[in-house]
């Protein structure tokens, strides 16, 4: 019995960690194709949809920068640069 729960732990770990690494696109398309299964229950079969519709960009301001910031960055404007101690 020990041994299948942890089995079902380092499984569900797996899992998780393969979702955390997985490029942003491939996740889209394995939760598009999984929430097609009608199969799941209603939560399970929500956040695969939520999954499969998250907005293309990582939405970190580096490659889909807006084109105000962007124009503004040609310009000379530079960004000021803030370093905080640790107390």
């Amino acid at each position: 019995m020990q041994d299948l729960i942890v089995g079902l732990i380092v499984l569900v770990c797996f899992g998780y960690a393969v979702n955390a690494l997985m490029p942003s696109a491939l996740r889209r398309t394995v939760a598009g194709r999984l929430a097609r299964w009608p199969a799941w229950p209603a939560p399970i079969a929500q956040r695969l949809q939520r999954a499969a519709q998250v907005p293309v960009g990582c939405g970190c301001d580096g490659c889909d920068v807006p084109a105000k910031a962007a124009a503004a960055a040609q310009a000379g404007k530079g960004q000021t640069i803030r370093i905080h101690r640790r107390s």
